[in-house]
């Protein structure tokens, strides 16, 4: 064991000199020539287009092999939610877990906790949202410039054994580039069915050859407004509101950095304060903070043979109460966490180009009170990554490939130590076979450590009504994912097919114990104790194989050119565990429409989504009611000043007031989506 640590410890000091090489390259690199003011101004302006921001972008044609999606502009801000999981949970192949407004996590293909990556501007958001449904995702969604969902060989640039997926909430805190003039943007909004009042604002500019930038935002709602009651199982369950279910965050950040010829370097920090309610008999609350520090660069031509050095790094320090009714502290967790990443993009070597580098993390988690259900453990992890790309004709060629240590160390000595060492890799390819029409085929073979609640978990879990129980003895999980993709991308009409499918070994899950082999699962009351009236249900950390499959499809058509869009849009994904029926919680068959409209200033949005009921459900789960969410927007937009402009928008959401039920929530019984609201608001650019 001692060598172990030796070993892990040895591996974190090499990538923090790594990590300070790359800075003194950086810092080497911008004050060795001086700053051209006058470097492309006029180009940087104004903010910059779509790109997404995977480390490889060579502009060619076909470009990545795998799907991608990116929010921004006009289309992050009509999809604005409290939590990120709702905020996405209408993208094709995307659900939340949706635990309240205050907190849920995106769920990607019937994939969840760790299998899905969330990232903040490429590195972790060194929060606890994969411990816990209840825990939200450290990132406040009113301050995201973008946010980009990447699938395929592109994420093991991230991490590994992310099956599901990676999501990059894009800030842009760290300026990469000079500004003609100040610029920024605000925010003002109200929602009816929340009663949230919210606001949002940013700025950035130059001085001398120092870029800086401030944001700040603030969100206060009220319970949430539903159509009928919360508890659909309870005739006496209170109507038309779900009760503990309002939330107060803010959030202010700060940064600057040095712009130079060649790249720049520089550092932000920025707060986040975020204070919620959990619905559900126990109106437990959760006070959440964190401050987040970060370091970036970026440097041209950094040594022979490369043409980019990037580098950037995150310091977290967070803190979480969870709050009994009473007010008391039940549970104090904490978690101090580094997380960087350091890139090098090589020159064109025999026409492949690509990408290597290195990401590392540690994570200091502790977690004291009465209803901590886990240890106090260290987490670290090292690895080393490659992406490589090549175009031939009409064909595109990806291979990637990662290694990666982790270590998990719990503060009990009863429990043991644990080390895996990990590889993943992915090949893909894509195929222009005519213009505008392109086929793509990837295959990804990811592992993935288990976390430490699967581990070491032993307690009331309250949030989920559960006693949770690890297993240390727990392997590695090994994923096999295979994408076929068919894209018309020019002309009228243009769309996409997608069909996926994942085979799982060893995967991680939680099933019931049943120690009577009666046929009823064993529960405990509060005091941990066996009884068979009790209100938790034991829940075993489990390994078997599983495979997952499914469908994505799409279609856009230009009805009137450059004045009305319509979208039509499916996606349904099946889940099977060996022996084990259905994965619990899958999102059903959905399919919906959406029109785009534009005549001038003004512009317009309406959609229509169908949820079908969920039938296929795992043992101890009930079915799901379907539903129609249909939404609407208007917004007029004006000029003020030369490069001022604003937009008054109106959105009604829910329009048929529909009680909608989540398959995919643990509180799907007790906590529906937002009843009918109507929503106003102004949003500017200057």
């Amino acid at each position: 064991m001692r060598s172990t640590i030796d070993i892990k410890i040895t591996k974190i000091k090499c990538s923090r000199g790594l990590l300070r090489l790359a800075v003194l390259a950086i810092a080497f690199g911008l004050f060795e020539t001086p700053v051209a003011f006058a470097q492309k101004l006029d180009d940087v302006a104004e903010l910059p287009g779509l790109t997404v921001t995977a480390p490889v972008n060579f502009g060619s044609e076909p470009d990545w092999v795998r799907p991608e999606k990116v929010l921004q502009e006009d289309e992050l801000r009509r999809k604005r939610e409290a939590s990120l999981g709702d905020m996405l949970s209408r993208e094709l192949g995307v659900s939340s877990s949706s635990f309240g407004p205050g907190a849920s996590r995106p769920i990607i293909r019937g994939q969840d906790s760790s299998r899905i990556q969330v990232l903040e501007s490429g590195v972790g958001m060194g929060d606890l949202s994969v411990i816990s449904p209840d825990h939200a995702v450290a990132s406040d969604t009113l301050n995201a410039s973008k946010i980009e969902i990447l699938r395929g060989p592109a994420t093991l640039l991230y991490g590994s054994g992310t099956s599901g997926g990676v999501v990059n909430v894009i800030s842009e805190r760290i300026p990469d580039r000079m500004f003609k003039s100040p610029q920024g943007h605000f925010e003002g909004r109200f929602n009816s069915a929340l009663e949230e009042r919210s606001g949002v604002f940013s700025a950035s500019g130059s001085q001398g050859q120092l870029a800086w930038h401030i944001d700040g935002a603030k969100r206060k709602t009220n319970d949430v407004k539903i159509p009928g009651r919360a508890d659909r199982t309870n005739s006496d369950s209170e109507s038309g509101v779900i009760r503990n279910s309002a939330i107060d965050s803010s959030n202010i950040s700060a940064g600057a950095s040095y712009i130079g010829e060649r790249g720049y370097v520089g550092l932000s920090v920025s707060r986040l304060d975020n204070f919620y309610g959990i619905p559900g008999p126990e109106l437990a609350k959760i006070d959440m903070n964190q401050t987040r520090y970060g370091l970036a660069g970026e440097l041209d031509n950094p040594v022979w043979g490369f043409q980019k050095l990037k580098m950037r790094v995150n310091y977290n320090d967070y803190r979480h109460d969870e709050l009994e009714e009473s007010g008391d502290i039940g549970t104090r967790l904490n978690n101090d966490e580094v997380d960087g990443r350091l890139e090098l993009m090589h020159l064109p070597v025999a026409s492949w180009q690509g990408v290597l580098g290195v990401q590392f993390q540690h994570q200091d988690f502790s977690a004291r009170g009465e209803e901590a259900f886990l240890p106090s453990a260290q987490s670290h992890s090292v690895g080393v990554f490659v992406l490589e790309q090549y175009q031939w004709r009409r064909w595109l060629f990806e291979i990637g490939g990662r290694l990666e240590h982790v270590n998990r160390n719990p503060a009990d000595v009863a429990l043991s130590v644990k080390d895996f060492n990990l590889y993943s890799v992915s090949a893909g390819s894509a195929w222009m076979f005519a213009d505008g029409y392109q086929i793509d085929l990837t295959a990804t073979r990811g592992q993935r450590a288990p976390i430490i609640n699967a581990l070491y978990a032993n307690g009331i879990h309250v949030a989920t009504n559960t006693f949770d129980i690890g297993d240390s003895s727990l392997t590695k999980e090994t994923s096999n994912n295979f994408d076929l993709s068919l894209q018309k991308t020019d002309g009228a009409v243009t769309g996409r097919i997608n069909l996926f499918y994942n085979h799982i070994n060893d995967y991680i899950f939680q099933r019931a114990s049943d120690s009577n082999a009666d046929g009823l699962p064993d529960r405990v009351n509060d005091e941990g104790e066996l009884d068979l009236n009790g209100a938790f249900l034991i829940q075993n950390f489990a390994q078997t194989r599983a495979h997952f499959y499914g469908l994505e499809a799409e279609t856009r058509m230009a009805i009137l050119p450059d004045r009305l869009n319509m979208r039509l849009f499916t996606d349904i994904v099946y889940g099977k565990l060996r022996n084990n029926g259905n994965v619990p919680r899958l999102t059903p068959l959905r399919f919906g429409l959406e029109f785009d409209y534009f005549q001038g200033n003004w512009q317009g949005n309406f959609n229509v989504t169908r949820v079908t009921k969920q039938e296929r459900t795992a043992a101890l789960e009930t079915e799901t009611p379907g539903y129609t969410l249909m939404n609407a927007e208007l917004g007029y937009r004006f000029k003020r000043g030369e490069s001022s402009f604003h937009t008054l928008f109106l959105q009604g959401r829910n329009l048929l007031n529909e009680d909608m039920r989540v398959h995919t929530s643990f509180l799907k019984d007790v906590a529906p989506l937002p009843g009918r609201a109507v929503i106003v608001g102004i949003r500017g650019a200057f």
